[in-house]
Parts: C-alpha cells; structure tokens; sequence
C-alpha cells in the first residue's frame, strides 16, 4: 500500500531495510525485494553512498570503532564493505515496481540525492546520524519531496532544527522515527513512549526505525499510533554481513507485518455499548424475573424476585424499588419483571 493510502487509513507503512543484507550480491538484493514483498512489506528501503561520500580514509583514532557490532572496524572500512552499489539502484527500483513495493533510498550527501533524482524516487529518508547535517537536509528538502526522518539520539533542540530547515526551503511534508541507535537494541533502550509525545510536540507523523530484535517493539509502537514502522530485513542471518545479525528473516517479518495490523485492528474507534457480534452475549445480561408464582396483590420480596440471566426484564438497579410493590395481576414463574406487572 501507498504512503498516502496508508496515512488516511491510519494503517502502519511497513518498509523492510535492504542496508548491507545483500552482502555484496545483486541477486541477494532482487530477491531480499521479493521476499519482502511476500513477508508485507509495503516498501524496500535502500542506503546510497560510498565509503568516500561517508567518510574518508584514515585510520586514526577518531575514525576507529571501540565496542558494540562492528567493534574494531575502521569507518571507512565499514562503508566500504556494507554499501549497496549505485549502478544497482535501477534494477532494485524496476524489482520493486515488478513486486508491488515503494523504493526508497536513504542519501548521505549531495550527490547521492542527485542520482536518486535521476533515479526517480517518491520520497526520501534522512538517517539518525544526518539529522544534524542542516546543509543535507535542506538540499533533500528542495526536491519537494516527502522526508522521513529518523531522529535517533535526536534533543529536542536538534529535532527541531532539522524540522525548521525542511521548512525554511518549503517542504511541509515530514515524517518522524523515534529511533534507538544501538545495535541491536534491548527492550529497556527503545522508550517508545516518546512516540506519543514526539507527536504532540512536533505536531507531525511519527513512526518508529526499530534496531531490536523481535516484533515487540514493532506492535507496541503500532499501539502507540506509529505510522511508519522500519525493520532491517535479510534473507537468512547465516548470510553475514554488516547488519544480518539485527536483521529479519522472511518469516518473522511477515508475522511481525501480522502483528502490527492485529494491534491496529484492536484499536480500532471509541466505542461504547455492544457491537454486533456481542449481540447474543448482550441477551446473558442479568435483569430481574419474577422467581415463584405469584398472586394479583401479593407484594414483591426477595423470595419471588431475583436477578438473573438473560436480560429481558427490568434492570437490577430497580430492584429495591420494586421490593415492597404489589403485582398487577398473576405472574408465573420465569416471567420477565416489566413495569405493567408492578400495579401503581
């Protein structure tokens, strides 16, 4: 389903990330579009730079990784060795036109969003690490085209930076994504209550970029009115690679994809009083039968008036009201107490 479509239907956009998954092999990247697409996916995300766009190439220290997955690497060397080819961009987006899925592509500086232009994509995503990159954001935001941003790590301060700067060259059409830059992350780090309050603050969509591992995350922000919901998505996490060890597998992806519009469905609307299908449930309601035979005259006494099921006679909040009353006339035994039975 479309973005728009998804918006109005107030309906999660799932967007599966390519990232690294491919290791290196454009047959892995078509079928990673495929698979997607069967698992639910309404997009695949694609990142385009290079390790020079990115980075550049020194091993000092600044540029060295110290802990967490990639623990050792140098950036460059990283980037050099999770990329996705420029040159594969167009036969990913025609596998995606051919499966039913949007393309979109995260660009890390001018050029990158220059080719994509030519390219042709709808949308663009901004990823955590840029939302502080004004200059990148702004030459995004010229092309007109809708933004999600992911404000992983994000201040207040900053969010509202990158928002200001869309907005200073035109562009309205921004999407949030509460993101937790660890990889993976754990349950305790995601804070996915900042959902709620990203959109009260910002006044815009927010969705969730989820690094953790499993659908929990997933359904709680679809809970939580997330819009957008981005997982990164591998064909098998024996094929290893920079992001295969927090990535989904077909099959889990398309039971969080089932997850997350069970947690919509269930939402649902405000709603009081019963549904439909609660209709034969509603007739096991307690309401107040006459218990024994009674005589015109006699009075109402807990002996010959109860609460019982089903729900044909008056409510039980009249039931000390009508204690002491008298019947109009005889009552058999399971008739259901209305007010003409009760004489006044």
């Amino acid at each position: 389903m479309k973005l728009e479509e998804c918006l109005k239907q107030h309906r999660a956009y799932m967007i599966a990330e390519m990232s690294a998954n491919h290791a290196g092999k454009l047959e892995n990247a078509l079928k990673i579009v495929e698979e997607a697409a069967k698992a639910g996916a309404d997009c695949v995300k694609t990142q385009t730079y290079t390790a020079d766009t990115i980075t550049i190439d020194s091993d000092a220290e600044a540029f060295k990784i110290h802990g967490g997955l990639w623990d050792g690497y140098i950036l460059h060397d990283l980037y050099r060795e999770a990329y996705t080819p420029w040159e594969w961009m167009t036969p990913i987006k025609k596998k995606c036109e051919e499966c039913g899925v949007d393309f979109l592509s995260t660009p890390f500086d001018p050029t990158s969003v220059d080719y994509l232009e030519n390219v042709g994509v709808d949308f663009y995503k901004i990823a955590s690490m840029e939302l502080v990159d004004i200059p990148l954001i702004k030459y995004v935001a010229r092309t007109g085209k809708p933004i999600i941003m992911s404000v992983g790590m994000g201040s207040e301060e900053e969010i509202q930076e990158a928002i200001d700067a869309a907005r200073s060259v035109g562009n309205e059409k921004m999407i949030l994504l509460k993101c937790c830059t660890v990889y993976p992350s754990i349950s305790s780090d995601l804070n996915l209550r900042t959902i709620t309050d990203m959109r009260d603050r910002f006044r815009l969509p927010v969705g969730l970029s989820d690094h953790s591992l499993g659908a929990t995350a997933a359904i709680t922000a679809a809970a939580l009115g997330a819009v957008v919901i981005e997982k990164h998505f591998c064909l098998d996490r024996k094929i290893k690679n920079a992001d295969s060890d927090f990535s989904m597998e077909p099959a889990e992806y398309r039971q969080m994809v089932q997850g997350v519009h069970d947690a919509e469905l269930a939402l649902g609307k405000v709603s009081y009083g019963p549904i439909p299908d609660e209709a034969e449930e509603f007739k096991n309601r307690r309401s107040l039968f006459v218990v024994k035979d009674m005589k015109a005259g006699e009075r109402f006494t807990a002996e010959n008036v109860r609460s019982i099921r089903p729900y044909d006679g008056l409510k039980p909040k009249y039931y000390e009201e009508i204690l002491g009353k008298t019947a109009a006339c005889d009552i058999h035994m399971g008739t259901p107490l209305a007010w003409e039975l009760i004489s006044k």
